[in-house]
């Protein structure tokens, strides 16, 4: 993705207009330019080819509601014939940004399993530093959908683990991993129950980088490989996808590598419970009672409930170091996606003031989040006569916010935010192809750029 960003200034010009100034920009065009977007039937939106006299190229329009839109160029990449093209339109340092995220993410193809056209057409910018902000903001983002689009036969915890110990060694980080029957001699019960059944060892992946003195921000992904829902099983439509119960993780990881990449100023945590849901002879059960980190009992409700399983564990390692600021992500809820939709990631925080900030950050970079609440009154469906709690509310309503409050219960006090993503697209938009997908990543990562600023 990034090889189709270079710093240069020469190439085909590139003309990306907003609606409103296109009648001013078209009359100050040659006669020829006029006549060809005429006859050529161009409607003022989209991209269109102009030619010179001899046939060949000679610019690029490109005519968009917003030039700050980060996904707004996102198909160029791969509409426009091979070669190198520069803006040569006055744009804002945040609309080149935007571009050029938009060319990268464009360009993105997942070949591991099979060869795809390349991507040929190139942007050129002379500003290096845009062109490498953009570059590490598509390489976040390309991590991501990677390791989502990976299937679950090759994407199990330990194959986690080894992006993560990749990543580490890239940045000097320090790893270490909790694995199998060594989660209930260290504590971590409910990540073993969730993963025993598996021949992939369950693990609890735990990395950390920067200066012990500045301010901790830990992460926290969720890191189910494939879910089969356990014993509670789902049916075959539910389960096609769930090569992508991992997104939780893989958000965290793209995360923390913008984090790291860009040398923020903190001292960073990333914490992954990674196990597969899967169904043997020593399957947890509905109606089991397993005690977690934190020593609270959980009574099991249905097994297909087991991400929050399994982030509970760590959610309360996390909170142990008090952090500054503790995120999560997580494909958690179904209910999520009923009262968002499949492109809209909701949030929920114990911090007000951070709820309104993360949202005006996710509108900045173009990757809207929104916040939803944690509705006190619901905390009682959570009551259990065999133990503390359930880890899993029965029926249709307000399933996103019920789960929220069961992890709230393992931040402590700890400033917290969690997310709840679909990590996935369901059908393919400008800049963004059917697959996995990054939602709410940058959004985080420009709050985190604003409040602890290089």
């Amino acid at each position: 993705m990034s090889a189709v960003l270079m710093h240069s200034q020469e190439g085909t010009p590139l003309h990306l207009i907003e609606k409103e100034y296109y009648a001013n920009w078209l009359d100050s065009q040659p006669e020829h330019v006029k006549q060809w977007l005429l006859h050529s039937g161009y409607a003022g939106s989209g991209h269109t080819i102009i030619p010179a006299t001899d046939g060949s190229i000679d610019s690029v329009l490109c005519v968009v509601e917003s030039t700050e839109d980060f996904f707004v160029c996102g198909n160029l990449s791969s509409a426009l014939p091979a070669g190198t093209y520069t803006p040569v339109s006055d744009l804002s340092d945040e609309s080149l940004l935007a571009l050029a995220f938009g060319w990268g993410v464009g360009a993105y193809r997942f070949d591991r399993y099979t060869e795809k056209p390349a991507i040929t057409a190139k942007l050129a910018l002379n500003n290096e530093a845009i062109i490498e902000e953009a570059r590490r903001l598509t390489e976040g983002t390309k991590r991501v959908r990677d390791l989502i689009n990976t299937p679950a036969s090759d994407m199990m915890p330990q194959n986690i683990s080894s992006a993560v110990h990749s990543m580490a060694d890239e940045f000097d980080a320090k790893v270490r991993d909790i694995v199998g029957s060594e989660l209930l001699e260290q504590n971590y019960p409910m990540i073993h129950a969730v993963g025993r059944a598996s021949e992939h060892d369950p693990r609890l992946i735990d990395m950390t980088w920067g200066d012990p003195d500045h301010p901790k921000v830990t992460l926290v992904g969720k890191g189910i490989c494939f879910d089969s829902g356990g014993l509670n099983m789902k049916p075959g439509d539910s389960m096609r996808l769930m090569k992508k119960d991992m997104g939780g993780a893989a958000h965290t990881i793209g995360l923390a590598y913008l984090i790291m990449a860009n040398k923020l100023p903190v001292r960073l945590r990333l914490l992954i419970p990674a196990a597969e849901n899967a169904v043997s002879g020593n399957a947890f059960r509905p109606g089991d009672v397993i005690p977690t980190r934190k020593g609270l009992t959980v009574e099991i409700d249905n097994t297909d409930a087991e991400g929050r399983l399994v982030l509970c564990d760590a959610l309360f390692e996390g909170a142990s170091e008090k952090p500054d600021l503790m995120i999560d992500f997580a494909t958690l809820t179904g209910a999520c996606r009923v009262a968002l939709g499949t492109d809209l990631p909701g949030f929920f925080t114990n911090q007000k003031q951070l709820a309104g900030d993360l949202m005006q950050a996710g509108e900045k970079v173009s990757d809207p989040v929104w916040n939803l609440p944690l509705f006190r009154m619901y905390k009682e469906a959570l009551h259990s006569e065999v133990a503390d709690m359930v880890n899993s509310v029965p029926g249709p309503f307000g399933g996103a916010i019920t789960a929220a409050l069961y992890l709230e219960a393992f931040v402590e006090e700890t400033p917290w935010v969690h997310f709840d993503v679909m990590a996935w697209n369901r059908r393919a938009l400008r800049g963004k192809p059917v697959g996995g997908e990054a939602m709410g990543m940058r959004a985080m990562f420009e709050y985190l750029r604003q409040r602890y600023p290089n």
